[in-house]
């Protein structure tokens, strides 16, 4: 490697400052774009239909996102309140966003003519935001990577005969070069999200795929070496005892933190608005704005990212669903970001139908369930020194042990807890978020 080639040192490169600026951010985007959004009916389209290399063609020959303007796409990023990308370089159809030296398979061979990354990487980090790469793992057009479970000719009657003169070796060093080229050629890079490993998975006497296929650890040498300060995802199936800096559970929100052998570890909840990664023209799953915004809250409530996806359509544009759900968060995070930037899990106990997350003296009530006038807090007596909303400041006020609540009957608020006074019409916001200041 030439001095040219290495990027500059992360100033936080090692522990657990590596990774600060991801705790504090919370909220990235993922986006999943190739030439399965011509086919624009899931990014596993040449997988479910089982389709040729010579069907899957037609996609390659027609693609030519005219409407392409990252810098559009990176706006409404940061005005959702995301902090980081993470961008599909590489799906496992295999082709390439990039203008890569060891394949003909990419956007510049297209009828779009030219790079697509390099465009999306300097919008973005022109917004603010971090840069992160998504890499495939899996690739269903290079000639050396063995037909497998997941492999659209899994099926095909000749699947043994045709993995007969397919080296993975030659595919491991392949993806080495790509990556060599990505962590070399668009600067800083602030994640790399390799996608995904199956060791287990044997099919019809086709074996799964690891590390030991991968080359993982090679790899992964490779990507520190010239990334220092780069954060690696944990799907490369590294050996026991290897760490990996981010877990990252896939369109599912964990009950409790994740842990790797009882250890604590940074992680990231990934999730799709719709029911695809890719653009699906007919996907009719998206979720509501209460959904959208609970992931993140969930996620930030038990110390966890949220990155959360869109499918841009095969013209290069957002749809209208897509830029819908982008507005939720932009609407929810004008006013209640700092609940969830900075923020973590709180060690008190969380009413029915709330979560909490917290910063600092600052703890915040997000009210999922919206009760009628009251909602009833243990743990807090005597902690409390003000309470309002977040989206406008407006005071909450609240009542302690041994003052009435309804004095017909005599009930009072119990000792030990406090009981929040609220309208009874739930305020116009999605979600809304009750800051709550401690004592010192």
């Amino acid at each position: 490697m030439t001095s040219s080639e290495r990027q500059p040192e992360n100033p936080a490169s090692g522990g657990a400052e590596k990774h600060a600026w991801f705790s504090q951010d919370r909220l990235g985007m993922f986006i999943h774009w190739g030439l399965y959004a011509l086919g624009a009916r899931h990014e596993w389209l040449k997988n479910r239909e089982e389709l040729t290399d010579e069907h899957y063609q037609r996609y390659f020959d027609n693609f030519d996102p005219d409407l392409y303007d990252p810098k559009e796409w990176a706006r409404r990023a940061r005005l959702a309140g995301m902090k980081y990308v993470v961008v599909t370089t590489k799906h496992h159809e295999g082709f390439c966003l990039w203008d890569s030296k060891v394949t003909d398979y990419k956007a510049p061979n297209t009828p779009c003519g030219k790079d697509l990354l390099a465009p999306l990487v300097e919008a973005f980090r022109a917004e603010g935001l971090k840069i992160g790469f998504y890499y495939s793992l899996l690739d269903w057009h290079h000639p050396d990577f063995p037909i497998d479970v997941h492999h659209p000719l899994r099926n095909h009657p000749d699947a043994k005969a045709l993995n007969a003169g397919r080296n993975i070796a030659n595919y491991a060093a392949y993806m080495r070069e790509q990556v060599r080229e990505l962590l070399t050629g668009f600067g800083r890079i602030d994640i790399i999200w390799f996608d995904f490993s199956y060791p287990g998975r044997e099919y019809r006497g086709l074996p799964g795929k690891g590390r030991a296929d991968w080359e993982s650890e090679r790899l992964v040498e490779l990507v520190r070496d010239l990334q220092p300060g780069i954060i690696v995802n944990n799907r490369l199936d590294l050996p026991p005892g290897s760490l990996p800096d981010v877990t990252t559970p896939e369109q599912y929100t964990p009950r409790v933190a994740p842990a790797i052998t009882s250890q604590g570890v940074l992680w990231e909840a990934c999730h799709t608005f719709s029911g695809s990664w890719g653009y699906h023209r007919d996907e009719d799953t998206w979720k509501s704005p209460e959904q959208i915004i609970q992931l993140l809250i969930d996620s930030v409530a038990l110390g966890g990212n949220l990155l959360m996806n869109v499918g841009p359509t095969g013209r290069g544009t957002l749809d209208a669903r897509a830029i819908s759900a982008l507005e939720v968060y932009q609407n929810w995070m004008a006013v209640n970001g700092r609940s969830i930037y900075g923020a973590g899990p709180s060690r008190y106990p969380v009413p029915a139908g709330c979560r909490y997350t917290q910063r600092g003296n600052r703890l915040y009530l997000h009210v999922y369930n919206w009760p009628y006038r009251h909602i009833h807090i243990e743990g807090l007596a005597d902690r409390i020194s003000y309470a309002q909303f977040l989206h406008d400041a407006s005071e909450v006020h609240w009542l302690s042990h041994a003052k009435d609540v309804d004095s017909n009957i005599g009930v009072t608020v119990p000792e030990g807890m406090i009981t929040l006074e609220l309208p009874v019409r739930r305020p116009d916001v999605t979600v809304p978020v009750i800051e709550i200041v401690l004592k010192a």
